[in-house]
């Protein structure tokens, strides 16, 4: 998984009545834009350090990829 800054991070739940997570990539940690991500979280305006599992996948960025656009 690669992202770059200002693509997207959806994180699906995995229980029933869980809303999926999405937040922006600010920065990708790993070699060639891969994890660890730094994720500010549209929901709670939280960032963390993101190890993507499998329930996880990038949305590439549409337009602008400087600030918050959620």
């Amino acid at each position: 998984m690669k992202a770059e800054r200002g693509d997207w991070l959806i994180v699906e739940s995995l229980h029933t009545g869980e809303v999926r997570r999405r937040g922006m990539v600010l920065e990708a940690h790993g070699a060639d834009d891969s994890p660890p991500f730094l994720v500010a979280w549209a929901n709670d305006d939280h960032e963390s350090l993101v190890f993507p599992g499998p329930d996880a996948h990038v949305e590439k960025a549409q337009g602008a990829t400087t600030g918050k656009h959620w």
